[in-house]
């Protein structure tokens, strides 16, 4: 071996990419651009396919859509594609195979967490590297190697029906948990780990009109400033290596032909140094839907040029034609040389060429358990108490407790979307021809669909495979006796006797548990999120209300139960019931952590992780408006409120959310100036005064000073969980930096600027405890991505 060859492992990996490059055909090259599917390749039983010979001559570097219910039969594929590859192939390049893993690893056999708000809710990035480790662990053991997650979009507008994979409305809060996501997944060695993908640069959680695929319409300032910034703290602490483009348009150029946005911006300006991966058929869309290119050809050429490094799932504009429209000049081979050696360099980072297959032996009921805990505190911290009258903890013992509404009976509800079995069931809809319009279905799908995955009724397969259960069954743990009856669909009426049947069963109970809220489902089916599922009016479904309505009528005390991803505007009978509780798509533990809550096992101490609007017409109603903006507006002279119908503030805040004890803030203490060079420390102490164990998180807000740009009228800036015992207190100190004040000033440059910062501490978005104020002093200083601080340090100490 020569020891400037690719296969000597003590080379440096950007070294080893060069080398490998040199010896690489400009076939071989295009085709490490692309993806397959996996049954041209595989059959399901782990034997090699009819036709894989000479599948394998053209080899692409990427696998997509490979996953089954049994995870020993996955990793059997998988070994059988990887030695193919190794075996096979001129250059013995091993396949990168990826695989959602939003909230856990998309594949049968593993642990389900809380959805992307459900994870924010908790405010507990310690938890979400925890749960990614897990991830991390599991998909290793499969054999693969690259995450299509976390999503790190911004969600501003809860009418688009993919809220609930995001971290929420903040930009802060989104950053602290895509780092932690992208530590836990990645590893503090990417030969030990795997691959995240931060979805969708950029823009995407702002679709025009809420809808789905739409143009992100909205300047330069805001683009970095506020939609970049979770992903640029991803590159710059926790060395995201792969980020996905989003469909959408900015400033009129779909992303994944934007030179500007996936290098200058992207690489220039954020500092990443990875590659970017196609959203599923991106280049199909351009062609077809956006008509930003005439053909796949013109496509390709375009995205090769603007930094789209892999083409998924399968070729289109990198396809037959690509090589050839590189010898004819019309794409450029320096660019194809440039997102090859991203690929490779990925490769060798990974520890691919020595260690290409899964583990040789796999403990299915260990694999299932793996997770159980985090996901199950997970959900436990997601659950948020919006409004309590003193209902709330419910007595257990003898009483009768009537639990009614489509979330009363129904596990599978908690498993939205980007879940293994909400995946699994689209997929059999898609095999039955229920989903024609399913981005990136292949024909070839449909026999290989009917042998991995027979169809099973959804609410069985979560029970059986994921030990789901539902609302009733987990208040049943601590109620004697549970009346159950659903009186309507999410959206859709049931039989003409399901509302009479509710409203019986309440009035023979003590107390009634109305569990509305959701769906999130793919593309089909009695749902109100997802992708594909938007929403012009987020109103509470009129079924449900109907359901509430007469429920309320028989006089019987009871609480509301919101399963819910996104925000829902709430009518008056949900508003006026004696106590909310707000709780995400929480996976399998998701409705016992309820349970647990509206009993008192579990003192509540989530934090809804975006605001919850009076009014569709509200719309956007985001905390971090700017100053002069929304409902950050001043009153007009002789004007009582912003709207002449309606409050123009929030119903409930960007982090509320009550607790069965009470917590007071005191001994503000704070520094009065720095320089732009320096940190300033603020600080209060946190006391439980009641007479219960419970978790205060404590939020830091500031109002970031700058000369001719209009800022935020306040912006997250910190914050921490905080365990109290009845009585104790802890001394809270956060130190920010600076370089976390920077933004994009009136003449585009990235800077600190001097002036006075105004903030203040309290429990939610609008909870102003404590006020005060520092300086920043000195001349501007320009800030480089390296340079930019992105998370608050935070400190606590005993009293």
């Amino acid at each position: 071996m020569s020891p400037q060859d690719h296969r000597d492992a003590s080379l440096p990996s950007g070294l080893r990419a060069e080398l490998l490059l040199r010896e690489m055909t400009l076939e071989e090259k295009c085709a490490q651009l692309t993806a397959g599917w996996p049954w041209f390749l595989v059959r399901p039983d782990g034997s090699e396919a009819e036709g894989a010979e000479e599948v394998i001559k053209t080899a692409p570097g990427h696998v997509a859509g490979l996953t089954a219910d049994d995870p020993a039969r996955l990793a059997r594929m998988t070994g059988e594609i990887q030695r193919q590859y190794v075996t096979r192939t001129r250059l013995g390049i091993p396949a990168l195979i990826h695989q959602e893993a939003l909230n856990g690893f998309c594949a049968g056999g593993h642990m389900v967490f809380p959805t992307g708000t459900g994870l924010a809710s908790a405010w507990s990035p310690d938890l979400v590297e925890a749960m990614t480790d897990v991830i991390r662990a599991q998909m290793r053991r499969i054999g693969f190697r690259q995450a299509l997650a976390p999503v790190m979009d911004v969600a501003l507008d809860p009418r688009w029906g993919r809220v609930h994979e995001t971290y929420g409305e903040d930009p802060y809060l989104s950053a602290a948990l895509s780092v932690a996501y992208t530590r836990g997944l990645q590893g503090e060695d990417l030969s030990e780990g795997v691959i995240a993908t931060a979805k969708h640069f950029l823009g995407y959680g702002l679709a025009s009109g809420g809808i789905n695929l739409s143009a992100y319409e909205g300047g330069a300032r805001r683009t970095r400033d506020l939609f970049a910034y979770p992903f640029e703290a991803a590159i710059q602490l926790a060395g995201l290596k792969s980020v996905m483009n989003s469909y959408a348009t900015v400033d009129g150029v779909p992303v994944g032909v934007s030179r500007e946005i996936l290098t200058d911006l992207l690489r220039r300006t954020l500092g990443f140094d990875g590659f970017v991966a196609s959203d599923y058929t991106t280049l199909e869309h351009v062609v077809k839907r956006q008509g930003a290119a005439a053909t796949p050809e013109a496509a390709g050429a375009m995205a090769i040029h603007a930094g789209l490094d892999v083409e998924l799932p399968t070729p289109y504009g990198y396809g037959k034609g690509f090589a050839e429209a590189v010898r004819r000049g019309e794409v450029d081979e320096r660019d194809v040389d440039t997102c090859v050696l991203r690929v490779l360099q990925a490769k060798f980072e990974l520890g691919l060429f020595e260690n290409p297959y899964p583990a040789e032996h796999i403990d299915l009921d260990a694999t299932a358990r793996e997770g159980e805990e985090v996901s199950r505190e997970l959900a436990r911290r997601g659950v948020v108490l919006a409004k309590n009258d003193g209902l709330l903890p419910l007595a257990g013992g003898g009483r009768t407790v009537a639990v009614i509404g489509p979330h009363a009976d129904a596990p599978s509800l908690q498993f939205p979307t980007y879940t293994y079995p909400a995946w699994r069931e689209m997929i059999v809809r898609m095999s039955q021809g229920a989903l024609g319009n399913q981005v990136g279905a292949d024909p070839g799908l449909a026999s290989w669909n009917d042998e991995l995955f027979p169809p099973v009724d959804p609410e069985t397969f979560v029970r059986e495979r994921h030990g789901a259960r539902s609302l009733a069954e987990a208040v049943q743990d601590f109620a004697g006796t549970v009346l159950v009856e659903p009186g309507t669909g999410v959206t859709r009426p049931l039989d003409a006797e399901a509302v009479e049947r509710a409203v019986g069963i309440a009035g023979r109970s003590d107390v009634v548990v109305l569990a509305l809220g959701g769906a999130s489902l793919w593309f089909t089916g009695d749902r109100t999120e997802g992708e594909g599922s938007d929403s012009a009016d987020i109103s509470l479904p009129a079924e449900q209300v109907a359901l509430a309505e007469a429920v309320a009528a028989t006089g019987k005390p009871f609480v509301v139960v919101l399963f819910q991803g996104r925000a829902y505007s709430l009518p008056e009978v949900v508003r006026d019931a004696a106590a909310i509780v707000i709780a995400p798509y929480g996976g399998p533990f998701g409705p016992g952590a309820v349970a647990e809550v509206l009993f008192g096992t579990v003192n509540p101490s989530g934090k809804l992780p975006y605001s919850i609007p009076r009014h569709t017409g509200q719309i956007p109603v985001y905390h971090h408006q700017p100053a002069g903006t929304g409902y950050r507006n001043p009153l007009p002279p002789g004007v009582n409120r912003l709207y002449l119908d309606l409050e123009a503030t929030p119903l409930y805040p960007f982090g509320h959310g009550l607790s069965y004890t009470d917590f007071t803030l005191t001994d503000l203490s704070g520094d009065a100036e720095i320089t732009t060079e320096g940190t300033a420390a603020i600080g209060a102490t946190v006391t439980n005064t009641g007479s219960v164990e419970g978790t205060a998180t404590l939020q830091l807000y500031v109002r970031i000073p700058a000369t001719g740009v209009a800022q935020p009228a306040q912006q997250l800036a910190g914050f921490a969980r905080v365990e109290l015992e009845a009585g104790a207190s802890r001394r809270v100190t956060f130190r920010l930096a600076a370089a976390q004040l920077g933004h994009t000033n009136v003449a585009r440059e990235f800077a600190v600027e001097p002036g006075t910062v105004p903030y203040f501490l309290g429990f939610d978005s609008d909870d102003r405890r404590l006020e005060g104020a520092f300086t920043v002093a000195g001349k501007p200083r320009l800030l480089a991505g390296p340079e930019r601080s992105f998370l608050s340090e935070t400190q606590i100490d005993q009293v």
